[in-house]
């Protein structure tokens, strides 16, 4: 499949409302940084299609999404799954960080995560 790519008007249909988690890589062309960890995030789309979906988010082209996050450094790598964030990180990872936290999030019981945030903020709804 590759990787994704997503902007404004995509963000919400692409990441939010996916039924599989997201991996988002915010990164701009002019970042070294981005350029670097290109390959890795291209891999593993490649490795992981049809479990979690992997795609690039421009922050030049498409800066509201990038600041509802709180994006302020790139490359910043974030994994959605079901609306929620389960990882945020700035700066570039080494390959069997990322792959672990794919990994988590693929397994993760989202039900658990849904109680305890329900748990922290009563009367906020979570999906």
């Amino acid at each position: 499949m590759g990787v994704a790519e997503f902007d404004d008007n995509n963000f919400d249909a692409e990441v939010l409302q996916s039924s599989e988690p997201v991996l988002v890589d915010f990164w701009a062309p002019w970042c070294g940084p981005c350029r670097m960890i290109a390959p890795l995030v291209e891999e593993l789309a490649g490795e992981n299609a049809g479990a979690i979906k992997i795609g690039k988010l421009n922050v030049d082209e498409a800066p509201g999404a990038a600041q509802s996050y709180g994006v302020s450094s790139i490359p910043t790598l974030m994994v959605f799954r079901e609306k929620v964030i389960l990882f945020q990180q700035a700066g570039a990872l080494p390959a069997s960080a990322l792959e672990s936290v794919i990994s988590q999030a693929k397994t993760l019981d989202m039900t658990e995560v849904h109680k305890e945030l329900a748990a922290r903020n009563p009367g906020a709804a979570t999906s």
